[in-house]
Parts: structure tokens; C-alpha cells; sequence
């Protein structure tokens, strides 16, 4: 698998997820972000049957969200993927979100978000090595980190 073969996943921003200062809620970036990281699991094969069938899933316990540019009621969404790392019980990926269908090559994003997940045993609950099969899909998606990743909070 290619990193240009992962799709980008697309919404439209809905009315409820309008704030009252008119434009998305810090919320519904995450809530778009949750949906692209629930379609590049089915993607990459951890959909549902793969759940089903091992009782493992990727939990997130790690986040980092950027909010760049206010987003506007009806405004049509594309967030790109970006797998930094998969080894061991880990993912590693950013999302990166765009207003427009297909974002230009020169577009600067409204949001960004960084995840670390685990794959994580759900009988058991606890981590556990993500399966060859799937480190393999992931790993085969891997691209250097962009620049704004690996940063915290903080005042300087």
C-alpha cells in the first residue's frame, strides 16, 4: 500500500456543530478527526469483522490537536491521513483537515491533530502486539513526520 492510496476521508460541516461565535466547536474537529481515524482503520483492515474476530481494537491515549482557522457552517471537509510509525503495540499518525473537496498541493490545513494509539486486547485489557498483517499495512502507509508534530502545551 501507497501513502497516495489512502483516501481522504470527506464530511460537511452540519449546523448543530456551529459555536457561538459562528463557527465549528473545538468538538466537532475532534468528532471529524475520530471519523477519519475510524475510516483508515477499515482502510487498513481493523474494521469491525477484524474486531469481531481477534477482540482488538486501537485505543487512543494520546492527542495533540491544533486549531489553525475558523471553519464555517456547510463548509465541505477533507482530512488527510499521514501513518508516521507502526511498531510493537503502537500507532503513530496525524490527521491533517481542509476545507475544500480536494485540498491543493499548496493548502495550508484548518486543523491538525497528532495520535499515538495502542492495540489493545479487550478480553484482557491490556496492550498487545499489533498482528505482522496489520504492522505490515500500516508500516507499508508510513511517512516522515511533518514538522509540527512532537511538540506539547506550554508557555515558553
Amino acid at each position: 500500500m501507497n501513502p497516495s492510496h489512502l483516501p481522504l476521508y470527506r464530511d460537511t460541516v452540519r449546523p448543530e456543530w456551529i459555536d457561538y461565535n459562528g463557527h465549528m466547536s473545538e468538538a466537532y474537529y475532534v468528532l471529524v478527526f475520530g471519523f477519519a481515524t475510524d475510516t483508515m482503520m477499515e482502510l487498513t483492515g481493523m474494521d469491525a469483522a477484524y474486531r469481531k474476530s481477534t477482540g482488538c481494537s486501537l485505543y487512543t491515549v494520546e492527542s495533540h490537536v491544533r486549531y489553525l482557522r475558523d471553519v464555517p457552517e456547510g463548509a465541505q471537509l477533507a482530512v488527510r491521513t499521514r501513518m508516521l510509525s507502526a511498531a510493537g503495540k503502537k500507532a503513530w499518525f496525524t490527521h491533517e483537515m481542509y476545507v475544500g473537496t480536494e485540498p491543493a498541493a499548496d493548502a495550508e490545513p484548518v486543523a491538525t491533530i497528532e495520535l499515538l494509539l495502542l492495540h489493545v486486547d479487550q478480553a484482557a485489557g491490556r496492550a498487545t502486539p499489533l498482528p505482522e498483517t496489520v504492522r505490515e499495512r500500516l508500516a507499508a502507509l508510513t511517512e516522515p513526520a511533518p514538522s509540527w508534530t512532537g511538540r506539547s502545551v506550554g508557555a515558553p
